[in-house]
């Protein structure tokens, strides 16, 4: 038979008066319960990390959409754009192997290669001009995503294609279309056609002017199919268009010649990167320091702010803080309090300003024609460091408060 000793009842005094440990949803009450009832005061601190960190997203935001629209313009010029010829005025001429298009395809940073090769045909605009009336145009035969590796489009009617390259169409350059007298192409009505060494092709397309590429503006163009079986072309190019990713571009450069020709790289002469490619790593290195060093004081300026909030809610709060401490609330209580109404009133004011520094990112871009760019680590980087902030706020004054004994915070009410 066991026999069961009751607690001596001061074993049981002090079992009773053990401080009761808070879950962490009751310390987030706490916390929230600053705000709550303080909601003008918070507004108005949570206002100005909110302000700290939409600024710190617009000024990234509004630079970096602006370097985006200034890219598209740059890589307009041809940044990431390769030509390889061969070493001319030679005798006899280099001819380029006719797989050389397809081995640089399989280059690892090239995205886009394709070729044109001159056909030494005549061009007319019908069969009664004189033979002597020559019209100075170049026939190339080009290969059907030529446009894509020159950034050229089409003005009137239709590029070249799988299906029409086969066959005697030709599409004209912009110089080459108002030499024929030919303004555009009509649909549903006769194409117009011109004559190549004494054989009549069609009209489909002309293209507009192309500044990377002026040569191709005073050209005609044949299917590369097309021009071998009409125009008896042997299949050697005689300029390569090569696009690369713009950080494997010299790379590219570095291995094209060998490709291209692997038994006379020498004869093979490559053009260098554009200048316009200098200028484009420079700016983004010169936007990538402004970033920095804006994100950095908006980052300061909103995290001063919440500390001095903070410090005049505990000078203001003694009364309840006193009085928590008599009915035993400990001092770790009271640190996690403040510390997790700092955080709260923080990632409050870092989500209303995440919204506010995107959405007037968003407006000023589009007001300016810009393509809207939101650096997601601005975003993430805002409202991470609103909680950082928060936290760093916080420390000193929920130590400050939790160091406040019971009489001393209620004799300075």
């Amino acid at each position: 038979m066991t026999i069961t000793t009751p607690k001596a009842p001061a074993a049981r005094a002090v079992a009773d008066t053990r401080p009761v440990r808070l879950a962490p949803l009751d310390i987030l009450r706490l916390g929230l319960l600053g705000i709550h009832t303080r909601r003008m005061r918070a507004a108005l601190s949570a206002l100005g990390i909110s302000i700290g960190i939409a600024t710190m997203i617009v000024v990234t935001g509004i630079p970096a959409s602006s370097q985006k629209a200034l890219m598209v313009q740059l890589s307009a010029l041809g940044t990431n754009m390769l030509q390889a010829v061969p070493v001319p005025n030679q005798n006899p001429p280099v001819q380029l192997p006719p797989q050389s298009v397809d081995m640089v395809r399989r280059i690892g940073p090239v995205t886009v290669a394709s070729a044109v090769a001159n056909t030494h045909a005549e061009v007319f605009r019908n069969d009664q001009v004189d033979a002597d009336d020559y019209a100075g145009l170049t026939v190339l035969a080009s290969r059907t995503n030529l446009l894509r590796a020159i950034n050229a489009k089409v003005q009137s009617g239709s590029y070249l294609t799988a299906s029409t390259e086969r066959f005697p169409t030709v599409v004209l350059g912009s110089v080459a279309a108002t030499r024929m007298g030919i303004a555009k192409i009509l649909p549903g009505r006769p194409a117009p056609q011109i004559y190549i060494d004494q054989r009549w092709f069609t009209v489909i397309g002309i293209l507009a002017q192309t500044p990377l590429s002026p040569d191709i503006d005073r050209s005609v163009l044949v299917g590369w199919d097309a021009a071998r079986t009409q125009l008896g072309f042997a299949g050697h190019p005689t300029v390569i268009y090569v696009k690369a990713r713009e950080d494997g571009i010299d790379a590219v450069r570095n291995v094209l010649a060998p490709t291209i020709y692997p038994e006379l790289p020498g004869m093979v002469q490559v053009s260098r990167p554009s200048d316009a490619l200098a200028a484009k790593r420079a700016t983004e290195t010169t936007f990538s320091a402004l970033f920095l060093g804006l994100a950095a004081v908006a980052l300061l300026v909103g995290g001063i702010g919440v500390a001095n909030t903070m410090v005049i809610s505990v000078l203001e709060r003694r009364k309840e803080i006193g009085l928590r401490r008599a009915l035993g609330a400990n001092k770790g209580q009271i640190r996690s309090q403040f510390l997790t109404e700092s955080v709260a009133l923080s990632c409050l004011g870092g989500l209303a300003g995440t919204v506010l520094g995107v959405l007037a990112t968003v407006a000023y871009a589009t007001y300016q024609g810009w393509p809207p760019v939101i650096p997601l680590p601005a975003v993430a980087g805002g409202f991470g460091g609103a909680v950082l902030i928060g936290m760093a706020a916080g420390v000193y004054p929920s130590i400050r408060a939790s160091r406040l004994t019971p009489t001393e915070a209620l004799a300075t009410v």
